[in-house]
C-alpha cells in the first residue's frame, strides 16, 4: 500500500490494546478506526474462516484463529484480554456470556477492561433479541423517517446506524472509558445500541421539530426543500452541490448563477416561494455541464461543490493535496482522519489473512501457545 504517512508504531493510541471478538460492520469498523490511529488491535476469527478474504474494515489489525467451543479456545481468548485496554464484541446479547466471555469473566481477568458491546437493539428491551440491520436501528430512531424526499424516505447507505450511530459512539464510548480505568478507576461495560447513536445523531432535528420548525420531509432548510441548499443536474447529466445558508454567501450565488437581478430571490427564508425558486435553480444549473460550473464557482463562496463518484474523488485536487485517499490493492481507501501534530496516523497496514498472526500475537501479548 502506497503511503506518506509515518510509520506503524506512531499514532496517539500507540500502546493501546484492544481485541475484537465477533460481529460484522461497526464493530471491525470500530477496531478499523482505533487501529488507524495506532492502537494494537488483533481480532479474534474462527478457525473454519480460514481463507476468507478480509476487506478494508480489517486494516491494521492482526489476526488470532481461536476455537471458542474448546477449553483451550476460552483460555486463550481470556488471556489476550487480560492483557488488553478494550474489548469489542458484536454478537447477540447473550452469546458471550454462553461462550463464558461475558463481563463477569472478562472483568474478573481484567478489572480495568473496557468491555464493548456493539449492537443494533442494546443489551436489554423488547427487541434485544431480534435480528435486524442498519435500516432496521434507523427506522426506529426516526433517522430514516426524516431522510429522503417528499415521497419517500430515502436509505443513506449504512452510514447513519453502522458506522455513525454504531462504530463512531462505540469508540468514543471505548476511549472514555480507557480514560476512567487509567485515572484509577474500574473498569466496565459500554453498551452501544445503534437505535441509540442514530438517535443523538438525529439530537438538532429532534430539537428543531419540538420547536415546531421542522416539517415534512424534503420541505425544510438541511433536508433539500430549500432552493440553496441541495443537488442539482447539469447539462451533461452529472450534479453539482450547493449549500448557500448564510446571507453573504446566498447573495453571491445568486450573482454567479445570474440571478441577482430577480427580487423573487431577496425572499430567502420564504418556505411558501421555496419549490418554486428551487425549480427555477435547477433549470438554470441544468444549463451548462459539471465542469462550467466548477470553473465559475468553485473555490468561492458560494459553497459549492462537484457531486463526485468513487473513482473521481480521489483523484480532485484538493484530496490530492491532502492525501485524502491512498492507493491499495484493490483500488482507492479512505486515508485514516483525523490527523494529529505531534503524534501522527501510522501509516495503515493492510488486512491480513485469517489467522496470520496467531503465533507471532501470541508471543508478542505474552500469552502461552495453544497446545496442539
Amino acid at each position: 500500500m502506497a503511503s506518506t504517512l509515518p510509520a506503524q508504531g506512531t499514532g496517539p493510541l500507540a500502546g493501546t490494546r484492544i481485541v475484537l471478538a465477533g460481529g460484522i460492520g461497526p464493530g471491525p469498523f470500530t477496531a478499523m478506526l482505533l487501529g488507524d490511529l495506532g492502537a494494537d488491535v488483533l481480532k479474534i476469527d474462527r478457525p473454519q474462516d480460514a481463507g476468507r478474504v478480509p476487506t478494508v474494515l480489517a486494516r491494521n489489525q492482526r489476526s488470532v484463529t481461536l476455537d471458542l467451543k474448546t477449553p483451550e479456545g476460552i483460555e486463550t481468548a481470556l488471556a489476550l484480554i487480560g492483557r488488553a485496554d478494550a474489548l469489542i464484541e458484536g454478537f447477540r446479547p447473550g452469546v458471550m456470556e454462553r461462550l463464558g466471555l461475558g463481563p463477569e469473566a472478562a472483568l474478573a481477568r481484567n478489572p480495568r477492561l473496557a468491555y464493548g458491546r456493539m449492537t443494533g437493539w442494546g443489551q436489554h428491551g423488547p427487541l434485544a433479541q431480534a435480528a435486524g440491520h442498519d435500516i432496521n436501528y434507523i427506522a426506529l430512531s426516526g433517522a430514516l423517517h426524516a431522510i429522503g424526499s417528499a415521497d419517500a424516505p430515502a436509505v443513506p447507505l449504512n452510514l447513519v446506524g453502522d458506522f455513525g450511530g454504531g462504530a463512531l459512539f462505540m469508540a468514543m464510548g471505548l476511549l472514555a472509558a480507557i480514560l476512567q480505568a487509567r485515572a484509577g478507576g474500574r473498569g466496565q461495560v459500554v453498551d452501544c445500541a445503534m437505535t441509540e447513536g442514530s438517535a443523538v445523531l438525529m439530537s438538532m432535528f429532534y430539537a428543531l421539530h419540538g420547536a415546531g420548525r421542522w416539517g415534512a420531509r424534503g420541505t425544510n432548510l438541511l433536508d433539500g426543500g430549500a432552493p440553496f441548499y441541495g443537488a442539482f443536474r447539469c447539462a451533461d447529466g452529472k450534479w453539482v452541490a450547493v449549500g448557500a445558508i448564510e446571507p453573504a454567501f446566498y447573495a453571491l450565488l445568486r450573482e454567479k448563477l445570474g440571478l441577482d437581478a430577480d427580487l423573487e430571490f431577496d425572499a430567502q427564508n420564504d418556505k411558501e416561494r421555496w419549490p418554486e425558486l428551487k425549480a427555477r435553480v435547477a433549470e438554470v444549473i441544468a444549463r451548462r455541464t459539471r465542469e462550467q460550473w466548477c470553473e465559475l464557482l468553485e473555490g468561492s463562496d458560494a459553497c459549492f461543490a462537484p457531486v463526485l463518484d468513487f473513482d473521481e474523488a480521489p483523484l480532485h485536487p484538493h484530496s490530492q493535496a491532502r492525501g485524502s485517499f491512498l492507493r491499495a490493492e484493490h483500488g482507492w481507501e479512505p486515508a485514516p482522519a483525523p490527523r494529529f501534530s505531534a503524534t501522527p496516523n501510522p501509516a495503515p497496514r493492510a488486512p491480513v489473512a485469517i489467522g496470520a498472526n496467531t503465533e507471532e500475537v501470541l508471543a508478542d501479548w505474552g500469552v502461552p501457545a495453544i497446545r496442539k
